[in-house]
């Protein structure tokens, strides 16, 4: 069975192309790269030496997913295509709404032409927002959200589910993780931005390798034990592996569900460094500083 994959190239994406080649999935990937390398592509099938087709394109761009489905036999799609930075997004909310949402209504146009029924979006447990408070689970409310990111993740949860009552054959899987963390095994892939990191884990590397002085802390004044915030840190290969499982649920299931995915063992800041120093032996260096504009509280 083939799948398309938006978003592909990025970090959760390239993982879980790895794990559904492994499992014995086609696949085709849709990305723009505007926050990810195809490079992660090329090591991924080195990885698995199976070949991926993949597509330079926008999932705005309604003739470029027209040509794919039109080329391509789906089963299912699963959708990871969008912005993805919190604090950014506080800064660019039209870019969010317009690549996020925008870019959904696109994919299901093209969807529904080609008469593709079964999605996994990469939702967020930011939709839980600040009406909600943790540990969470799936009956809880969503919306009170804090930051146009979460927003937009909120809002296409929304239409996926309106899209579902429309469409009685569809099966949506709403997958809402937590924090991934870690890189495959094998360390070809992994998370590695070039630019000031958005994520922890990335940000503690490259402060521990030298490319950067310190690690900035966002708040010490969080109701902890030692007063930064704690979350829930789930490693991308198991996230990946949830991808695989999602698409195994659509296939005997039709509505929408949402799905959390995440370990319910949260950590504060100064827990995840102290652990990567005592692995390591390496000192990372850190300043607490304000919150960022839009982190949940």
């Amino acid at each position: 069975m083939k799948v398309l994959v938006t978003g592909g190239a990025g970090y959760i994406g390239s993982h879980t192309v790895l794990q559904l080649l492994e499992a014995g999935r086609d696949v085709v990937v849709v990305d723009n790269l505007c926050n990810s390398s195809a490079d992660a592509l090329w090591r991924v099938s080195e990885l698995t030496r199976k070949e991926i087709c993949f597509v330079n394109g926008d999932v705005r761009d309604a003739k470029c997913l027209k040509q794919v489905f039109d080329e391509h036999d789906f089963d299912s799609v699963i959708h990871f295509a969008g912005l993805k930075a919190v604090g950014e997004s506080v800064n660019r909310p039209l870019e969010y709404y317009d690549n996020n949402i925008n870019g959904t209504l696109v994919l299901l146009d093209a969807m529904r032409d080609a008469e593709v029924d079964k999605i996994v979006f990469s939702s967020s447990a930011t939709v839980y927002g600040a009406i909600s408070q943790p540990p969470y689970d799936e009956s809880m409310p969503t919306g009170g959200t804090t930051n146009p990111y979460g927003t937009s993740k909120h809002m296409v949860e929304q239409v996926l589910r309106d899209y579902a009552v429309a469409f009685p054959k569809a099966s949506v899987a709403l997958l809402r993780y937590f924090n991934p963390i870690g890189a495959h095994p094998s360390g070809q892939i992994g998370e590695d931005p070039t630019g000031i990191p958005n994520n922890l884990m990335p940000f503690i590397a490259q402060v521990a390798v030298g490319k950067r002085e310190q690690l900035s802390v966002f708040g010490g004044d969080y109701p902890t034990e030692d007063g930064t915030c704690r979350r829930d840190y789930l490693h991308v290969v198991d996230l990946a592996e949830g991808h695989v499982a999602a698409l195994k649920w659509l296939d005997v299931n039709s509505g929408a569900k949402a799905f959390n995915l995440g370990t319910g063992n949260p950590l504060s800041v100064l827990e995840m460094i102290r652990s990567f120093e005592r692995v390591t032996g390496v000192n990372v260096p850190y300043e607490i500083v304000d919150r960022r504009a839009g982190d949940l509280p």
